[in-house]
């Protein structure tokens, strides 16, 4: 049989050679870093037999398969050195995710940080043992006895509901085994050492609530210690970022169980809030847009004539009235904009209409979901939708990208990402609806000149869409914006335009949000900037703080002044050195500060300090109030 080398190379083999074989043919180094075997785009173990004719790549650590293996055998080895000092706990799943691995286990007794601390070092151990990890096919009966004799029960439960046809593997390390599909390493020790356990969670068996709870163990792995170190680095800066954290020492907003995935914005935090909502409301009328503003409660009839409410019921609060009418909180804006659009006759020259709504939205999302602003029940949307004809889609689409990366370079995120999301496996509408709106978001995308990369499935049930990603200070990815053609709701709910030709024409609904949600953006904009923001976007700009109670009327007078040139002022006049006022008003976060006393208040001047500096610029007021005016602009559109 030939073998194919990713360089075109042939090796010929006179039996069926297992991965490791091929690689001892290649090299003995390659053989002694070999992780696994890569048979015609499948990754195998390297132990397996390869049947017939193929495609083969060695992977290594350097390999981009190798991250996701590692991990995963990570997982095992957690496993295994948790029921070794555990022997009460039942495993069940442990797969690896995009930044390392979790398993869930079930165990009466709480893990403690000092159970984690001692299972990292067993799993330390057990990669110095060198277990051989083995490959064995079992039958599907003895599988389920197996398990069940041992106690395993969540294991023996999931092979009873595999399909008949499934190929039962198990894999053993040492004396320990564990139900898997693989790949795996030939041998514990191949892992390494670049790992580390970082906490443990409640999880429900096969994510269902109405299941048992279970603890989830999470880790994470890398293929060197300098990568790991740096992931860990990234942790300690997010951990001082978080914003959950940073709300509460800038006095920006709080959660509480009585209102649960909801959030209480206290003044600060609704300046923020407000003054992004004013920036963004000016950069919509500047580009073309309404504002409307539609219903909260809606009949279930429009969402069931939508297809929401098939799809999204699920996640919707809902209330009867005496009338025995459902009405539905809405969980977004389209439905309701379409019904402004039908109202009167719409002509081809007043498309496209641009639609505008800061749409108050919520959505049922379980409780282990929510995290802080990040994921919540009640939102806001920064949701429009642009009503054209099917030839204005590339122009509207260059022109609403241009809109979001001058949006995002002002909130200072230069670094954006572009995904193309085509048809779901459930999606509304015809295949050939689903070519048009697919081909033309394509070409759309394409007329802007953005990079893209595919991602395959993730298209709303509707239409397929871009969605853009911003990537933070510390490396972190988030998607935000969103725009997606729909040929299907304005079908659905009988939206028409007259055409050209005097006959009704269909619309094409391109449903857009730049930020996402406001509550989610503005988690994020506290992170990347670590609660230091941007002058303009600062709740409190300046604190005129005194040395001397003789400047009291002075500083009264500065705040003032400030005020009516448009900043956000306070004053401090508390009996307090000067010292200890700059460090309260650095931990929270203002970025100037405008220092009197007895000398500026004779000469008319203010010591400006800024936020992080230890250096202080004194200006004559006049000076100050046009410097500190014109840098707490909003950018300006380019």
């Amino acid at each position: 049989m030939t073998i194919t080398l990713p360089d075109g190379a042939k090796l010929e083999f006179d039996h069926l050679p297992t991965g490791f074989e091929v690689a001892e043919r290649i090299g003995t180094r390659l053989a002694k870093d070999a992780l696994a075997v890569k048979v015609d785009g499948e990754v195998r173990d390297l132990t397996r037999p390869i049947d017939g004719d193929a495609t083969v790549e060695i992977v290594t650590r350097k390999h981009p398969d190798a991250l996701e293996l590692l991990r995963h055998d990570a997982a095992h080895v957690l496993a295994e050195a948790t029921q070794e000092l555990y022997p009460d706990t039942q495993v069940t799943f442990g797969p690896a995710t995009e930044t390392g691995f979790y398993y869930d286990f079930a165990r009466k007794t709480p893990f403690t940080p000092e159970d984690l601390e001692k299972i990292e070092q067993r799993m330390h151990e057990i990669v110095e043992r060198d277990e051989k990890i083995v490959r064995e096919v079992w039958d599907r009966e003895d599988a389920i006895r197996y398990f069940s004799d041992i106690g395993e029960k969540y294991k023996a439960e999931h092979i009873e509901t595999l399909p008949r046809d499934t190929v039962i593997t198990v894999y053993k390390q040492g004396d320990w085994l564990d139900l898997c599909r693989g790949p795996h390493l030939p041998s514990t020790s191949r892992l390494g050492h670049s790992f580390k356990l970082l906490k443990v969670s409640g999880a429900y068996w096969r994510g269902d609530q109405r299941n048992e709870q279970l603890q989830r163990v999470y880790g994470t792995a890398w293929e060197d210690k300098k990568r790991l170190d740096a992931y860990l680095n990234m942790l300690e800066e997010a951990e001082r970022r978080d914003h959950r954290r940073l709300g509460r020492e800038m006095d920006l907003f709080h959660q509480q169980e009585e209102a649960v995935g909801s959030v209480f914005w206290h003044p600060n935090g609704w300046t923020l809030y407000r003054t992004i909502e004013r920036f963004m409301r000016q950069r919509l009328e500047d580009g073309g847009y309404v504002e409307v503003k539609t219903p909260q409660l809606i009949d279930r009839a429009l969402w069931e004539q939508s297809g929401h409410w098939e799809k999204f019921r699920q996640h919707m609060f809902t209330a009867k009235t005496e009338d025995d009418r459902t009405l539905a909180i809405k969980p977004m804006n389209c439905p309701g904009h379409v019904q402004i659009f039908k109202q009167g006759i719409t002509s081809y020259r007043d498309l496209p209409y641009r639609m505008a709504e800061f749409g108050s939205c919520h959505r049922y999302e379980p409780s282990g979901a929510l995290h802080g602003l990040m994921r919540v029940r009640g939102f806001t949307q920064d949701d429009a939708h642009i009503f054209c004809t099917e030839d204005q889609i590339n122009e509207e689409t260059v022109r609403f990208c241009n809109l979001l990366q001058d949006i995002y370079k002002a909130f200072g995120f230069e670094d954006v990402k572009v995904k193309f999301s085509d048809r779901p496996e459930t999606r509304a509408g015809a295949d050939e609806v689903w070519d048009r709106a697919e081909t033309a978001l394509k070409d759309a995308v394409e007329k802007t000149g953005l990079p893209y990369t595919l991602n395959p499935g993730e298209g709303a049930f509707y239409g397929p869409k871009l969605e853009f990603v911003l990537r933070d200070a510390i490396g972190r990815d988030w998607q935000c914006g969103t725009l997606q053609v729909d040929f299907v709701l304005p079908e659905r709910l009988d939206a028409n335009y007259i055409g050209e030709d005097g006959h009704k024409h269909r619309p094409v609904m391109l449903h857009r949000a730049i930020l996402g949600s406001f509550e989610r953006f503005i988690a994020i904009l506290i992170e990347e900037h670590a609660g230091r923001f941007p002058l303009w976007l600062a709740p409190v700009q300046a604190v005129v703080a005194t040395i001397t109670d003789a400047a009291d009327d002075y500083a009264a007078e500065v705040a003032e002044t400030l005020h009516a040139a448009g900043l956000r002022v306070e004053t401090d006049l508390r009996n307090e050195k000067i010292n200890y006022k700059v460090r309260e008003h650095s931990n929270r976060k203002v970025p100037v500060m405008a220092v009197v006393g007895g000398r500026e208040a004779e000469r008319r001047t203010v010591a400006l300090r800024r936020l992080g500096g230890k250096a202080q610029e004194v200006l004559a007021l006049e000076d100050a109030v046009t410097k500190l005016r014109d840098e707490a602009l909003p950018p300006r559109a380019n």
